[in-house]
């Protein structure tokens, strides 16, 4: 399955793996949505439950940068399958290798047993839409956002990205600290894209603009997307 994601521009995703068991609300009308077209295809990703699709191995998408399991959490894979993944990428890279690769999940430590086979154009990313743990059970299961802060930290990789999307309130000082010292290559920066149908705590525009200031001022990248009329440059 080759899908244009709303998630990231100019990105297509290829979803050899997909499902989650995070549940995040904010996925419910996006991700869990789309999944919910897929029960004459797929009962299982009609479920959104983690599975495999082996046959899409080698149905690459043409887009320079690929999403990979862009419509799942990589880490509910099997460390084989994953490894499946990760060869079918190398042996793409023969014929094409100016491509790029996100490899996406909200438990980073997930990655560490790949690290030494991810080819050089893989970018490791995981999800901060906040700094505090408080109440982050109501939106997500997935690891606090200080655990996964702490996982993310630890990988001894060289291209990461961290996305902030979709931003919840945060302390400004505590949590720009976290990102400059994961040092990633950019910053994915955007607030929640469907606020009628999903509402959680949000930072104020004064607060936001604080945060892209501090981000650019550590020269960090940013890219944005739902940021209702602030600019990041």
């Amino acid at each position: 399955m080759k899908r244009k994601t709303r998630m990231y521009t100019d990105v297509k995703s290829w979803n050899p793996f997909k499902g989650c068991q995070f549940d995040c609300s904010y996925c419910i009308p996006s991700f869990q949505l789309q999944a919910k077209r897929q029960k004459h295809n797929c009962n299982l990703c009609y479920e959104y439950a983690p599975h495999e699709h082996p046959e899409r191995l080698n149905a690459f998408p043409s887009e320079r940068t690929v999403f990979v399991c862009g419509n799942s959490d990589i880490c509910f894979s099997t460390i084989d399958y994953t490894h499946k993944i990760i060869s079918a990428i190398n042996n793409r890279n023969r014929r094409y290798p100016n491509k790029e690769y996100y490899f996406q999940s909200k438990r980073p430590a997930y990655f560490k047993p790949f690290l030494k086979y991810f080819p050089d154009n893989v970018i490791l990313l995981t999800t901060l839409e906040t700094n505090r743990d408080e109440g982050y059970r109501e939106v997500s299961k997935a690891p606090l956002p200080s655990k996964r802060y702490r996982q993310f930290k630890k990988l001894a990789y060289q291209r990461k990205v961290v996305t902030i999307e979709p931003v919840m309130n945060f302390d400004l000082e505590v949590f720009l600290d976290w990102i400059v010292e994961l040092d990633p290559e950019y910053v994915w920066l955007g607030y929640n894209s469907r606020p009628k149908q999903v509402t959680l705590p949000e930072p104020s525009k004064k607060k936001m603009r604080k945060l892209i200031e501090g981000i650019r001022d550590n020269n960090i990248r940013i890219k944005g997307k739902e940021l209702r009329g602030l600019k990041t440059k």
